[in-house]
């Protein structure tokens, strides 16, 4: 197939899955612009000259990266009338690769959410359905990158995962869905919710696709402060203890032992044993392993990421950034003058419900009271969290000063990659979320990224590939493929992108 065939069947069915709501800009205007450009990468791909494996391609992209020729809205009302007057790296990046920018895809403001329901644009819905009367869970932040992949509006599509936002999506979709080491893809021009645990990362049908982005976005970017720079990037390129591993030699399995908890449904558990099962399969071993600090991941990350939330989002006030409500800053006074409520009416408006919540936890646990017994704490516990990371894994940290207990090691072997579920349950249904909303506590929504939150904390590479979760072998039309994550060591993406693409294996 051409690539201007198949750029316009994507396109096609961006029109023909709007019910779903995955794309906030699609790529529906400019038709002679983006043809042109598919056109070009068609006659270079015939001459053999092809920029790169993605030339031509419909990427999606994420709406909290900032795109000169779409708006950027993190779909929020305080971003509304917001266009960015540069591309972030990523989108230069694809873009130099000969990748086509297929539009932006809905979200949970501001990133904050496990569902994509919290967005002034409406919930994104999964083409999945429950007994063909209720759409499922999308899940969130990057609901709609997810949804836009499985659907074939695009190729590909960039997300950013916080906690589990890339991870969670593609697990609830039957995608695979991929977060790198954090520092390895820039972020700069990307919208933050919490810079030390924000990552950009890949959605797509295939972990190869996901490869092939990835070794394009994977560069040094000096205008980000958080990119890896280049000298550390030689130290986790190829290392001497890591150069000679692959997945044509038997490798060491973990099995966190804490991730087997009771609330595992039955699907999610054949999934898990499933994938176990088929590594050993492929002459690998399975090794149980301890990681104790990650039973207080969770908490940690609730407290850590709206405190810089709370941080970031502070310049939405109506001055420079953000929004102004109607008669905030007027003359003549009154509750609406600058002196008064200018900021507490714009925010009030401007944020949804969900990013209120978590700057308000945010700022209580930065507040002077509270700050020693949360916030302090919660750092504490991440440094416990990544050590458990460091304990098991064979490779040591490269970029860590820290050498790991001798005694501690002999007790613990060493293992590769862990195998862990995604997520604890199959997706809920639009209607169930919007019930409990009414029912129960906000928090109960949060429990959703308790498999993945552990990873982010680390700053890992993980991935989740669609596992069939039913009682056969294959999975029916993709509806009973359920995510399966894998976690490497710091800056081992290319070992995890490998098991992830042997483990694709599972679903034959």
């Amino acid at each position: 197939m051409s690539l201007l065939l198949e750029a316009e069947r994507y396109i096609a069915n961006q029109s023909s899955h709007l019910a779903l709501n995955a794309f906030i800009a699609p790529l529906r205007r400019d038709v002679g612009k983006w043809q042109e450009k598919v056109q070009d990468a068609d006659l270079r791909r015939n001459q053999g000259k092809s920029k790169s494996k993605i030339d031509g391609r419909l990427i999606a992209l994420k709406d909290n990266i900032c795109t000169r020729d779409f708006p950027t809205t993190c779909a929020s009302k305080s971003l509304e009338t917001f266009t960015s007057p540069f591309n972030a790296t990523v989108v230069r990046q694809l873009e130099d690769a000969g990748g086509v920018v297929a539009g932006k895809t809905n979200l949970d403001e501001f990133g904050m959410g496990s569902h994509s329901t919290h967005s002034r644009f409406g919930p994104v819905k999964s083409a999945r359905r429950q007994a063909d009367l209720d759409h499922l869970s999308a899940g969130g932040s990057s609901g709609g990158s997810a949804v836009a992949v499985a659907t074939d509006q695009c190729y590909a599509a960039l997300g950013t995962d916080t906690g589990g936002s890339i991870r969670l999506p593609a697990a609830y979709t039957g995608v695979v869905g991929f977060k790198p080491s954090y520092g390895l893809i820039s972020r700069w021009g990307v919208v933050a919710y919490a810079n030390s645990l924000d990552t950009v990362g890949i959605l797509a049908k295939t972990t190869s696709t996901v490869g092939d982005v990835f070794n394009i976005l994977n560069h040094h970017d000096p205008r980000d402060p958080t990119s890896l720079s280049p000298s550390s990037r030689s130290r986790i390129s190829s290392p001497p203890h890591l150069a000679s591993r692959s997945t044509s030699s038997p490798l060491r399995i973990g099995v966190p032992v804490e991730y087997n908890i009771s609330e595992l449904t039955p699907s999610v558990r054949r999934a898990w044993h499933r994938s176990l099962e088929y590594m050993r399969e492929q002459g690998h071993s399975i090794q149980p392993i301890s990681l104790p600090m990650t039973k207080l991941a969770l908490s940690a990350y609730y407290i850590l990421a709206p405190a810089e939330a709370s941080s970031n989002l502070a310049k939405y006030d109506g001055v420079r950034y953000g929004t102004r409500s109607e008669g905030s800053g007027s003359a003549g006074g009154g509750d609406s003058g600058p002196e008064r409520y200018l900021y507490a009416n714009t925010r009030g408006e401007g944020f949804g419900a969900e990013v209120q919540r978590r700057i308000l936890l945010g700022a209580f646990s930065l507040s002077a009271q509270a700050i020693d017994n949360y916030f302090l704490q919660a750092q504490r516990i991440r440094r416990l969290v990544q050590q458990d990371f460091n304990a098991v894994f064979r490779a040591e940290h490269p970029l860590s000063r820290q050498t790991l207990d001798v005694e501690r090691r002999a007790k613990q072997p060493g293992v590769d990659v862990l195998i862990c579920p995604t997520a604890p349950s199959p997706p809920p249904t639009i209607s169930d979320l919007t019930h409990a909303s009414r029912t129960k506590s906000p928090l109960d929504a949060y429990v959703n990224d308790v498999f993945t939150v552990p990873a982010s904390l680390a700053g890992l590479p993980a991935i989740s590939i669609p596992v069939p979760g039913n009682h056969g072998r294959e999975a029916k039309d993709n509806e009973d493929l359920t995510g399966v994550q894998i976690v490497g060591q710091y800056g081992d993406d290319e070992l995890v992108l490998k098991v992830g693409e042997l483990l694709e294996g599972c679903k034959m």
